[in-house]
């Protein structure tokens, strides 16, 4: 038989992708997630009791969102409406909701309202469904892959249970595999299919936790691989490799693993881990993140991080950040690990941001901040008559260009801004800050 025309030889429920076709229809049909799904817990309980409240399910994709919500309405009493927050409009809501009013005052029947990334819906768009949600009118399943703290209203937000899916453990693709192959009725029971190890181990590290793109593979394989002599569809390595080519990796450049990611590249830079850092380099870069991104993250780090104790950070990375533009990926790659490798390896000192925003409380807190007489400029017409530059002292007509004198506006005299480290080149700076406290005191 021809394994195209498969879904249309079969009876009507098995038509469309093997991923549809093998999404669970019961509780105990679900593989993985026992956080959240596994006997006594709160979901559970909720599905099996018919006693639903919002709720809202975030993850990377692939883990189970969608299947979970389907797996609600075939359980529930309620009727089930969905939306996707890609193409409904306010007007969509509205719609919906008003039957579900309606349908509640003259049948008492409850309405799921399933919405497919939520996290798409604007603030109009999340306001216009909150008052339908606050008294009831639906009971409203989200789905998002990004985190709900970030991209759905507070409002919303403390009215719903926050439920987080995780990706699948290899074993649990592993499971969703061996069901698919094996499933007479929406599978392929009914073919001799032999996925050897090799194959099998690819497709689960490629698919990296999302089902769904384990599924496309294995149906990817078998639509386009004859049977042999003995009608064996036999799946090898080489199958798997053409099947699923790229690792899936889960970064959304727009998303928290964006942040996330970044966040710990950084965080290792600081903690001085090169190895971390070339690993969540890698990731961004593996994933498409803009190299102009991660280079002006490194202008800031090696002047908040490093600064002072190593003066040439700020170079080096200005000269990587020149060759993104100038060279561009994937070459430019080399220069922004050099970079990065270089501020792991440096030493570290938060002094000058620690310094400046000291600075900074204290102009903000002042009342007055008259230069010092001696410090004004004596240049423009009547500026001598003034008195201003009268008693400044030329710190290059003095031994080692130095001379004591007051540099700050009276109320701050005696006030410390920058302190130096003991790391790097701020050593040095430390010794040199200290041989101008004793001159102070000669």
């Amino acid at each position: 038989m021809d394994l195209f025309n498969y879904s249309s030889k079969q009876n009507e429920n098995i038509k469309g992708p093997l991923a549809s076709r093998m999404r669970p229809r019961t509780i105990d049909e679900v593989i993985g997630q026992e956080e959240i799904l596994g006997k006594g817990t709160l979901l559970r309980r909720a599905i099996e009791a018919d006693r639903l409240t919002p709720m809202i399910f975030y993850g990377p994709p692939g883990t189970g969102k969608t299947t979970i919500a389907k797996v609600i309405a075939n359980s529930t009493s309620a009727t089930f409406e969905q939306l996707n927050a890609v193409t409904a409009g306010i007007a969509d809501i509205r719609k919906v909701t008003d039957v579900a009013k309606e349908r509640l005052l003259m049948y008492d029947k409850k309405t799921v309202l399933f919405i497919d990334e939520i996290h798409r819906f604007n603030k109009g768009q999340q306001d216009a469904l909150l008052p339908n949600v606050e008294d009831g009118t639906v009971i409203l399943i989200g789905a998002t892959t990004e985190s709900p703290m970030f991209e759905i209203n507070q409002a919303l937000l403390s009215r719903s249970r926050l439920f987080q899916l995780r990706p699948h453990t290899d074993k649990d693709i592993k499971e969703i595999l061996s069901v698919a192959i094996t499933d007479k009725e929406r599978g392929y029971g009914n073919y001799q299919i032999h996925l050897n190890d090799e194959a099998l181990d690819h497709i689960v590290n490629v698919a990296n936790g999302d089902a769904r793109s384990a599924l496309n593979a294995l149906e990817l394989a078998v639509l386009t691989t004859n049977p042999n002599s003995e009608g064996v569809i036999s799946i090898t390595l080489h199958i798997a490799e053409e099947s699923i080519q790229k690792r899936i990796v889960r970064y959304d450049k727009k998303g928290d693993n964006h942040y996330d990611t970044i966040s710990a590249f950084i965080k290792s830079i600081r903690g001085s881990d090169p190895d971390a850092t070339l690993y969540w380099l890698a990731k961004m870069l593996y994933a498409g993140e803009d190299p102009k991104f991660i280079a002006r993250r490194l202008y800031v780090h090696a002047a908040e991080d490093i600064g002072l104790a190593d003066p040439n950070a700020l170079l080096i990375v200005q000269a990587a950040t020149f060759a993104v533009d100038f060279v561009g990926m994937p070459e430019a790659r080399i220069p922004l690990a050099e970079a990065a490798l270089y501020l792991a390896t440096a030493p570290k000192s938060n002094a000058v941001i620690t310094g400046i925003d000291k600075a900074l409380d204290a102009v903000k807190k002042e009342k007055t901040g008259e230069v010092p007489v001696h410090l004004k400029d004596a240049h423009y017409k009547g500026a001598k008559e003034l008195g201003h530059g009268i008693g400044y002292k030329y710190p290059h007509d003095y031994e080692k260009n130095y001379v004591p004198q007051q540099y700050l506006p009276d109320h701050m005299i005696g006030k410390s801004f920058y302190k130096p480290s003991d790391n790097g080149y701020e050593l040095t700076v430390n010794k040199r800050l200290q041989y101008f406290e004793q001159r102070k005191k000669m």
